[in-house]
């Protein structure tokens, strides 16, 4: 089960840091990933924004390389997107997905269970 969380509605510039808990599910060796779904754009369109291995490395999709920061914290199942300088591109559902893998892509075909997902909107 996951639990997404953080997300609302904030001005260009502003700041969100989503959650996503996880239960019933190794976390400890899980891969975990956020992926977006922006407006008008269906699943299978979603654009991988960040990873986080088990070894809690991250990787970024190059448009949030150093706004956001991916963060994950293995005593409570959870993991944490601190999203800065947040743009109007940026806006759309974010959904946590998990994998039992140790390289996390960012491609949603490498994860197999899925969160629902939390609206994020950012207007200029």
């Amino acid at each position: 089960q996951f639990l997404e969380s953080g997300g609302g509605s904030v001005q260009a510039g502003g700041s969100l840091t989503l959650s996503c808990q996880i239960s019933g599910y190794p976390f400890s060796d899980a891969c975990v990933g956020w992926f977006r779904q922006a407006p008008g754009k269906g699943r299978a369109e979603r654009e991988g924004v960040a990873s986080i291995s088990v070894y809690s490395t991250p990787i970024y999709t190059d448009s949030v390389k150093g706004r956001f920061t991916i963060s994950r914290d293995n005593t409570e199942n959870i993991v944490y997107l601190q999203m800065n300088s947040l743009e109007p591109e940026d806006t759309g559902l974010y959904v946590c997905a998990a994998a039992a893998r140790t390289y996390c892509p960012l491609i949603q075909a490498k994860y197999n269970f899925w969160g629902q997902g939390t609206q994020v909107t950012v207007s200029s």
